[in-house]
């Protein structure tokens, strides 16, 4: 018996990765930015410090640069957007 269900054989194509999920960062790109993000959580004990979620932006922006995750707006990621920071 094969390990292929029914008679026809297929080639596995591989898909991109669900909206949440990314490839690990196996060669460290951003490792320093994910740092400073979880010691700032850990300082914060857990709360979502503006200065903080900078640092969350500053590690989503890298992951995007090194194509580790795709590319979004900001507003669909819960950050805000640097350009809305208008003054009146």
């Amino acid at each position: 018996m094969s390990g292929n269900p029914g008679s026809t054989l297929r080639a596995l194509s591989p898909t991109p990765p669900e909206r949440g999920s990314f490839p690990l960062d196996h060669d460290h790109e951003c490792s320093k930015q994910m740092q400073e993000y979880l010691n700032c959580i850990k300082l914060t004990r857990g709360e979502n410090a503006p200065n903080c979620r900078l640092l969350a932006k500053e590690y989503l922006r890298c992951r995007m640069k090194n194509q580790l995750m795709g590319k979004d707006e900001w507003k669909n990621l819960g950050l805000p957007n640097d350009a809305e920071k208008t003054e009146k």
